[in-house]
């Protein structure tokens, strides 16, 4: 039996269409690089405000107090997807999404 803690989410880019699995104990931006998606990102802690995105559909959390958002982006439907974490299954505008590369294991 799966514990709701193990519950995998799908996260849904657009334009590219793609669709990536998505793990609740990580973030967004975490399960995006994890399925060799790179997302806009740089600091990495919801202040630089690179990853800000609007999310279209779904839910998320954050494990922090408040993030880099205003309260009006927040009610808008930004979200910053290094800190967020998916309740449900999530879909983002973010055009500057891209493949990664992997290097085969050695």
């Amino acid at each position: 039996m799966t514990s709701d803690s193990d519950r995998r989410f799908t996260l849904r880019l657009l334009p590219s269409e793609w669709t990536l699995p998505l793990a609740r104990e990580a973030t967004i931006l975490a399960n995006a690089l994890a399925a060799g998606v790179s997302l806009p990102s740089s600091c990495r802690n919801g202040t630089c405000r690179t990853c800000m995105c609007m999310k279209l559909e779904g839910d998320v959390t954050y494990r922090i107090e408040w993030p880099g958002l205003s309260a009006q982006e927040k009610a808008e439907g930004y979200v910053l997807p290094c800190v967020a974490y998916p309740l449900s299954d999530v879909t983002l505008e973010q055009p500057a999404a891209q493949r990664t590369v992997r290097r085969p294991p050695e």
